[in-house]
């Protein structure tokens, strides 16, 4: 092999090896930035001890936590609630609470909104809006009980 195709060939090397590992990290697609597509919960069934650590924020009206892809939320009247945080629309894991407009749910990947009861709020594209799930909500002692 003569220099000058040696050459030509380490710098092709060189460049893939530097290109390569930015391919996958530079998309902007990237799940980082959106977060996972994943189903719905199903069978949720699960408690909150309110003095735990875990439950800090929901102290505060307003407050909210995630929990098995669950929001739990304490709203701006100091009641729980709890919604799928998986989103009705392309089924991102993004959904969370907003206190705005007395309260809502919102998912950040395009836009989607929903009253604390699940029902959608706004349409973001030409599928009509689904509902969001919301799930029972039962409180004993500092014990809160989310299940379907």
């Amino acid at each position: 092999m003569e220099r000058k195709q040696f050459l030509r060939t380490l710098g092709v090397g060189a460049a893939f090896a530097l290109t390569f590992p930015c391919l996958g990290g530079c998309s902007s697609d990237s799940d980082g930035e959106k977060g996972d597509i994943k189903e719905e919960p199903s069978n949720v069934d699960f408690t909150i001890d309110l003095e735990s650590d875990e439950a800090s924020k929901l102290g505060t009206n307003g407050g909210f936590i995630l929990k098995n892809d669950v929001v739990v939320v304490k709203n701006l009247e100091g009641e729980f609630v709890a919604a799928s945080q998986i989103c009705s629309h392309e089924n991102y894991d993004q959904v969370r609470f907003a206190n705005v407009d007395g309260g809502i749910f919102y998912c950040d990947v395009h836009g989607s909104r929903f009253s604390q009861t699940g029902t959608p709020l706004n349409q973001v594209d030409s599928k009509a809006a689904k509902p969001l799930k919301v799930y029972q909500i039962t409180l004993t002692g500092t014990m809160l009980r989310v299940f379907e």
